[in-house]
């Protein structure tokens, strides 16, 4: 969780990113203990990454912020109900991690033009925009119900490639989307659903003194870092996140044709997306 933490504060990627596949695949946690642990783990860590963003009065696009997190909240609510009892751990990770990867690479080659330009803000906000921005909300928070985090990433993945927004600004806006999500998935599942197992609990009593230093000194350093580099160190994190995957989970041949289906959409949806950017 120390590495974990450091992640959730200096990317768009939440500590669950780690947190979840280490604990289900290699600890042997259950599912459901991890995902709890992670939305338990994250309302303090994040937010207390969250609190540093704003002492540091770091550059936010509070449209970008304020649309998702509405669409994140009914996402989270729908999927804690109807779509996690249906899905398969494993399968569920592969397709997170594949379509994280086809996103890092169209990042990359994104970044790799000496002309791209980026923007601070969505410029000129309109409807058609505050739409999309609500229902990559809501699909992110339906990914998030799964594994405790993900609209983050998910949503970060269209202010950057469409929107074409400056990493240092997209990075600090999802680490604030993703502290008010947790908060909520971290209520639900111990105030509402009361399924918040006692393992979940004491693993969350822990690990707090790590994540609440941790989590804020990862949104600390990435406010000392150039755009670009911020940019490589999200790459590199995505591409070990897929190897690790991989070399855990042993896909069968199956799952191996899902994570290549999964891939190969990943890559047409945000190659299309950088392709014809909102102007």
């Amino acid at each position: 969780m120390i590495f974990g933490s450091f992640i959730a504060g200096s990317s768009p990627e939440g500590s669950a990113a780690v947190a979840y596949p280490v604990f289900t695949l290699l600890l042997d946690i259950k599912p459901a203990v991890a995902r709890n642990f992670a939305f338990a783990i994250q309302s303090l860590g994040m937010t207390s990454a969250s609190l540093l963003i704003f002492g540091l009065k770091l550059k936010v696009d509070w449209n970008y912020i304020k649309y998702v997190t509405i669409g994140g909240v009914f996402g989270l609510i729908f999927g804690t109900y109807y779509v996690v009892p249906l899905i398969s751990p494993p399968m569920a990770k592969l397709f997170f991690v594949s379509l994280w990867l086809s996103f890092g690479i169209v990042l990359w080659r994104e970044n790799s033009k000496p002309t791209r330009v980026v923007h601070d803000l969505i410029e000129n906000l309109h409807k058609s925009d505050m739409f999309r921005l609500l229902i990559f909300g809501l699909i992110g928070g339906v990914i998030s119900s799964i594994f405790g985090t993900g609209i983050n990433i998910f949503t970060f993945c269209l202010m950057t490639i469409y929107y074409g927004i400056n990493e240092k600004v997209a990075v600090p806006s999802s680490i604030i989307i993703m502290s008010i999500e947790t908060i909520l998935g971290f209520f639900i599942h111990a105030g509402v659903v009361n399924d918040f197992q006692p393992e979940a609990f004491e693993m969350w009593i822990a690990c707090i003194p790590f994540v609440i230093i941790f989590a804020p000194l990862g949104s600390f350093v990435v406010s000392k870092l150039p755009r670009t580099a911020i940019a490589n160190f999200l790459n590199i994190i995505l591409l070990v996140q897929f190897v690790g995957a991989m070399w855990v989970i042993k896909p069968n041949a199956f799952q191996l044709v899902v994570c290549g289906i999964t891939l190969i959409s990943g890559l047409l949806l945000f190659f299309f997306l950088s392709k014809n950017p909102r102007t």
